[in-house]
């Protein structure tokens, strides 16, 4: 059901995991004890880790899927050419819309989309989708 080498897809998912899923919808793949481990991050969101592959954030309010960051074994990319490990100097070539936000230290694009960085190796250790819900007020209440 994961596919590693899946197009990342702004708004929608990756590895063929959609936002928006349940985490019973997930379950097959969340129950792997081996390869999958969880958190708790205060209080509202569990963090479930596919090991060196992604991150899962869900909702507790909700129990729904609200972002997915790749993580050093994802292999696929976004906007057919970003993946983990390109280097920050040809981002804006590939992709203009990429924003780097000084506060949080991520480039962001208003097309769903967010990029960690090295800041010794210059390149993406990161990429992460998400709903659009997500800078909306009420996204804690988990209305969506």
């Amino acid at each position: 059901m994961l596919d590693i080498n899946a197009r990342i897809i702004p708004w929608e998912g990756m590895g063929g995991i959609k936002l928006y899923s349940t985490i019973k919808e997930l379950k097959e793949i969340l129950e792997d004890r081996i390869n999958v481990s969880g958190v708790l991050l205060n209080n509202m969101w569990v963090r479930y880790e596919v090991k060196d592959i992604m991150y899962l954030f869900f909702h507790l309010g909700n129990g729904k899927l609200f972002k997915i960051t790749t993580l050093k074994n994802y292999k696929g990319k976004v906007f057919e050419k970003i993946g983990v490990g390109t280097l920050e100097k040809d981002l804006l070539k590939i992709e203009p819309s990429f924003v780097y936000d000084d506060f949080e230290e991520v480039y962001e694009s208003q097309k769903g989309i967010f990029l960690e960085t090295d800041p010794k190796s210059r390149s993406v250790t990161g990429i992460s989708v998400y709903i659009k819900e997500l800078d909306d007020e009420d996204f804690e209440e988990a209305n969506w």
